[in-house]
C-alpha cells in the first residue's frame, strides 16, 4: 500500500505540473495577449517588387518614400545580389546558373504598425505602394492575414479550454490519491472520530501534505517554464522583448496559486466527505 501511495502521489505532482506548465504559457499569453499579437503583425512583411530597369539609386530613393508612408514602421532594402543569394540558398546554385543574369529585382521589405494589419488597411497601404511607376507587384499573403486576425482569440479560447480540462483531470487524480491514502487510514480516523477529534482536526494532516503536494508541483512548473523561456529566447529574440519582469512575476504567482487550491481544495472534498461516514460505510469504503 506504501508503495501504491508514493506512486499515486508522484504521478499526481508530476500530472499537475504539467498542467501547472499550460497554466503558466496560457496566463503568460494572456497577461500579454496585445503585445503578442502586435509582434506576429509588425513582422508581417509586405514584399514590393521593382522593374528589372530601376537602378540602385532610384531605389533607395524610393525606399526612403515609402518610409514615410503613414502605418509603415520599418523599411529593408534588398538589392539583386542580395536576392540572388537568398534564391540560391533556397533553390541551389545549379538553379541560376541556366540565367545569363540573376533573374531577380529590387525588392523593398515593409513592416507595418500592427494597427495597419488588416484587409482594409493593407489594400490602402498596398495601392500606394502599386502607384509608383517603379513598382512591379506587391504581394503579401492575404490569407496569412486574415488568419492572424481571426485565430488569435480563437487560440487563447482553446488553450484555456484545454487547462480547464486538465485542471480537472488533476483534480480526480489528486482525489485518487488521496483516497488511497484514506483507506489506508480509515479505521484510525473513524476511531478518531468517535473520541471526539472534530472534522477540522482530522482534515488537517491531509490538507496539510496536499498543501505541500501542490507547492511542491507548482516550483517543477515555474522551473520548467523559466527553463523553457531560457532556451527559447535566442530563438524568438524580438517577441521576449515583451515578457515583461512584471508579467512573469504575476504568472509564477498564478500558477503557484492555481497549484496549492487544487491540491487543498479537491483533499478537502474528498477527506470531508469521508469523515461523516459510519462504521458500516467504512467498511464498504
Amino acid at each position: 500500500m506504501r508503495r501504491r501511495l508514493i506512486s499515486a502521489w508522484i504521478s499526481t505532482v508530476v500530472s499537475l505540473s504539467l498542467v501547472l506548465l499550460l497554466v503558466g504559457v496560457g496566463t503568460l499569453l494572456v497577461i500579454n495577449a496585445r503585445e503578442v499579437g502586435d509582434y506576429f503583425k509588425e513582422n508581417l512583411q509586405i514584399n514590393v517588387l521593382l522593374k528589372d530597369q530601376v537602378t540602385e539609386e532610384e531605389a533607395l530613393a524610393y525606399e526612403s518614400k515609402v518610409a514615410a508612408i503613414p502605418g509603415v514602421r520599418a523599411t529593408h532594402y534588398i538589392s539583386r545580389q542580395q536576392g540572388a543569394e537568398e534564391m540560391a540558398r533556397m533553390l541551389g546554385e545549379d538553379f541560376l546558373k541556366v540565367f545569363e543574369s540573376a533573374p531577380v529585382p529590387i525588392s523593398i521589405d515593409v513592416n507595418l504598425e500592427a494597427e495597419y494589419v488588416s484587409s482594409d488597411s493593407l489594400e490602402v497601404v498596398k495601392a500606394q505602394l502599386a502607384g509608383s511607376p517603379l513598382v512591379e507587384e506587391v504581394v503579401y499573403q492575404t490569407s496569412l492575414v486574415d488568419a492572424l486576425n481571426q485565430n488569435l482569440q480563437r487560440i487563447s479560447l482553446a488553450l484555456s479550454l484545454m487547462v480547464a480540462v486538465l485542471l480537472f483531470i488533476s483534480f480526480v487524480l489528486i482525489g485518487n490519491t488521496v483516497r488511497l491514502d484514506l483507506f489506508n487510514r480509515r479505521f484510525s480516523i473513524y476511531t478518531m472520530h468517535l473520541v471526539g477529534a472534530t472534522r477540522a482536526y482530522i482534515r488537517a494532516p491531509f490538507v496539510g501534505r496536499a498543501a505541500l503536494q501542490g507547492i511542491f508541483a507548482a516550483l517543477i512548473a515555474i522551473i520548467l517554464l523559466v527553463g523553457g523561456l531560457f532556451f527559447l529566447k535566442d530563438e524568438f529574440a524580438q517577441m521576449f522583448k515583451i515578457f515583461t519582469l512584471d508579467s512573469l512575476l504575476i504568472t509564477m504567482g498564478v500558477m503557484f496559486v492555481v497549484g496549492l487550491g487544487v491540491a487543498t481544495l479537491s483533499t478537502f472534498v474528498v477527506v470531508n466527505r469521508l469523515v461523516g461516514y459510519n462504521r458500516d460505510q467504512l467498511y464498504a469504503y
